[in-house]
């Protein structure tokens, strides 16, 4: 039976092709799709899961939207990365006659709110319902303010976020989707629920190469290659300027291949907080990672993903998303 899940993102480039994974993955049931600022503002986010379900016949899971800002932080986006629309400027793509190649995506009736939706899908499928965060966790902090008890029917909470020993991705020290809303990740992190971390550790060792998207996913000319060639292009020059490498980090994929084959990570218990008033630490996901007794140190709160079988997650990835690519 496919595992049951809610993805909570903001597209975000690699957010499109992790909804992509989960929406063309057997292994998973996506009940609904939750929208958060982040990466982007939320009415963004929004038109950008739609723009991906449009790739995909119908029937389209539930779309709800939520946060438009962090908890107490003003939203700064990370267009620089993923282009001004957060999906690599897809505007810019024209057919011959000088229609778009993306048109404006047919956006269905939203739910009112994603924290209703969460958590009536949380009653409808007590104890079944995981949950994939995908952008800063504003959506699951309220929905756990607002309904602690209702919160304790989920499964697991897989998180993409945080850096716990290397570096991070805005500061020397934090991972954007923590950064970008410290106070509900430590609201989140302190919640007592079955947290598994996916951060940059994991993440940084997946990667999505610029010679096998022109090589192996171009030529394919289906709708879906051409929308990981033309969304990727952006964001590939950027880390090529940036970091000089010629390659995608797939950081939303890889929580969603967690979800999909959690044998894919080597998870380790650790317990983890965020800081949110250091003047140059704010953001930053805390791990005790002491060599010493047990009983001296806090309780796990987390399972942490620190090393990853990269092969076999691209592996996975492709053969899920692209299929030809490995005929």
């Amino acid at each position: 039976m496919p595992r049951r899940v809610i993805i909570d993102t903001d597209p975000g480039v690699d957010d499109a092709l992790a909804l992509l994974l989960a929406l063309l993955s057997p292994e998973l049931q996506v009940e609904a799709i939750t929208t958060v600022c982040g990466n982007i503002p939320v009415d963004f986010a929004i038109r950008n899961v739609f723009r991906v379900l449009s790739l995909l016949e119908k029937p389209w899971p539930p779309v709800g939207r939520g946060a438009d800002r962090p908890i107490k932080n003003e939203l700064k986006t990370a267009t620089a990365v993923h282009g001004e629309d957060g999906l690599g400027n897809l505007d810019r793509y024209l057919l011959p006659d000088g229609s778009p190649r993306y048109p404006d995506p047919e956006i269905s009736p939203t739910h009112p709110g994603a924290i209703p939706l969460l958590l009536n899908l949380l009653d409808r499928f007590p104890g079944e319902i995981s949950l994939i965060t995908l952008g800063p966790l504003t959506n699951l902090a309220q929905a756990i303010l607002r309904d602690p008890a209702r919160m304790q029917q989920v499964q697991e909470i897989i998180l993409m976020g945080g850096a716990i020993g290397v570096p991070g991705n805005v500061t020397p020290v934090a991972e954007f989707n923590i950064y970008t809303d410290p106070e509900a990740a430590q609201i989140v992190f302190r919640s007592g629920l079955p947290l598994t971390l996916v951060p940059l550790d994991a993440t940084r060792q997946v990667q999505l190469t610029r010679k096998v998207i022109q090589k192996e996913i171009q030529p394919l000319g289906t709708r879906i290659a051409q929308f990981i060639v033309d969304c990727t292009a952006h964001t590939l020059e950027f880390f090529e300027q940036v970091e000089e490498i010629p390659a995608l980090t797939l950081h939303d994929p890889l929580a969603v291949g967690v979800a999909i084959d959690p044998s894919l990570v080597n998870l380790k218990p650790l317990f983890v907080d965020v800081e949110i008033q250091g003047e140059i630490t704010r953001g930053m996901t805390v791990a005790d990672l002491r060599s010493i007794a047990a009983n001296l140190k806090e309780k796990p709160n987390v399972k942490v993903a620190r090393a990853v079988d990269g092969k076999r997650f691209l592996k996975l990835f492709r053969e899920h998303v692209c299929p030809e690519s490995l005929s």
